[in-house]
């Protein structure tokens, strides 16, 4: 379908109602506080893991500087914070995998607790003087990273005012004072070790984090451009509807007409001039018909209400409609669909349908298949040709608005309104160009989406 547009020459346009305004705008609303609580969640869980890695080291140094360094540590005091900040930690564990939603003030309160068991090992290990007093900078970073601007102040100032309050109040450790000794100082050692695991531990969370902020700004951005598609169809919807009325009175004018000159002699005794009346009738019913289907698609329908039937009868409709009037020359319906069910006549799935087929039918119009077959719950269609297929730019930006080689103004738009009202139904569209040429547009919809059904009532696909 290189002439493939992505553009439609004659179906209905699928808008949809002007009220779905506020309610898309909500969708989006909560989508992006969905994405926002997300990414605070998995920062959290960064945090609970990085609390754990915490607690092996103290254990692992505690263990090395009584057993093998022989450094002399109050070690029920420290084991007894050890124990407090896993008992804080299976607590967080606990709570963050039943609540999703993760706030700057409980990272905030996260981040204190950790500077508040450091500060207490510290300060029954030496205080200002252990080199693993450094470890504090691993706070401020990460505060830096997931914190609002006044809340990384604000462990800022904590992580300061507890380096100062360990250099007035704790007592140094009763170690050698060998710093000529270089490496093989135990202070020297000490920092050595601190600056690798503070290193270490930045360069992995932080990633993690900055991969996580990575991700939610695209879904976000994502979310924007979405938006933006949807507030373009609505208004889309509202020009149609709009110009749907206003053709609704000279329809109505020439269907009178008509009907008079239908029974005038010079029409009567004339069977030529009979047959062109009818035929223009003929017309003019189909261009009511698709007047009807505008508005019934902005949700005004005109005396018209949703009809139930069923998938099989649906999909009949819709071909038979389709192939009305539009000159293909082979067109090929393979349904494959055994058990039919009840669906709601949905207008603007048969808008959908008719688009894709009408943008095929430009590129092709010797020969056109349909498939439709339903799939773990999943109504599939799938639309093939035998043109050029899509070029390359068309292809990679598939479904965007005005993406279209034909250069005509407001080109581009009907698989723009194919790919957003399927993804408004809970779907999506997929197109690609075949090897022996020709190509295929394939729309997956749930099929709980259309479906009549009762409580009791099941069915297989």
């Amino acid at each position: 379908m290189a002439k493939h547009s992505g553009e439609h020459t004659g179906g209905k346009p699928a808008s949809p109602a002007p009220d779905a305004l506020s309610t898309r705008a909500t969708g989006a609303t909560q989508e992006a506080s969905t994405i926002t609580h997300a990414a605070g969640h998995q920062n959290m869980q960064q945090l609970i893991q990085l609390r754990w890695i915490a607690v092996v080291g103290q254990i692992t140094t505690i263990a090395m500087a009584s057993l093998v360094y022989d450094v002399a540590l109050p070690m029920a005091l420290m084991l007894n914070v050890l124990a407090c900040l896993i008992a804080f930690n299976i607590a967080s564990t606990l709570r963050w995998q039943e609540n999703q939603v993760v706030s700057n003030g409980e990272l905030l309160l996260a981040l204190l607790v950790d500077v508040a068991s450091l500060t207490a090992q510290l300060y029954l290990s030496g205080g200002a003087t252990n080199p693993f007093v450094f470890l504090y900078l691993l706070q401020v970073i990460l505060g830096a990273v997931l914190l609002e601007r006044w809340s990384t102040w604000v462990i800022v100032g904590v992580t300061g005012a507890c380096i100062a309050g360990l250099a007035l109040f704790s007592q140094p450790l009763a170690l050698p004072l060998d710093h000529a000794n270089g490496i093989s100082s135990l202070y020297v050692q000490g920092m050595l070790l601190c600056f690798v695991l503070d290193a270490a531990l930045l360069v992995v969370f932080i990633t993690r984090i900055t991969d996580n902020v990575r991700a939610s700004s695209a879904k976000l951005a994502d979310l924007r451009q979405r938006a933006a598609e949807e507030e373009h169809i609505i208004r889309m919807g509202l020009l149609a509807s709009g110009a749907a009325h206003e053709l609704g009175t000279p329809l109505a004018t020439l269907a009178v007409i008509l009907g008079d000159w239908k029974r005038m002699p010079e029409f009567k005794n004339n069977p030529e001039l009979l047959g062109d009346v009818a035929e223009m009738q003929t017309q003019l019913k189909r261009c009511k018909s698709i007047v009807s289907g505008i508005l019934l698609s902005a949700g005004e329908a005109r005396g018209e209400s949703s009809a139930a039937t069923t998938i099989n009868t649906f999909l009949d409709e819709t071909v038979a409609e389709w192939r009305y009037g539009r000159p293909v020359v082979q067109f090929i319906f393979d349904k494959q669909i055994a058990a039919d069910f009840p669906v709601v006549s949905d207008s603007t799935l048969k808008q959908m349908i008719c688009n894709v087929l009408d943008n095929a039918l430009e590129a092709s119009p010797h020969w056109l298949r349909l498939e439709a077959a339903c799939e773990q719950g999943m109504l599939v269609l799938q639309v093939t040709d035998a043109g050029p297929g899509f070029p390359p730019n068309i292809l990679a930006q598939f479904g965007k608005p005005y993406n279209s080689s034909k250069g005509r103004p407001g080109g581009g738009l009907g698989l723009f309104l194919v790919v957003n009202v399927a993804r408004t139904l809970g779907g999506t569209v997929t197109a690609h160009n075949l090897p022996q040429g020709g190509a295929v547009v394939r729309l997956t919809l749930p099929v709980s989406a259309i479906e009549i059904k009762s409580e009791t009532q099941q069915h297989d696909y």
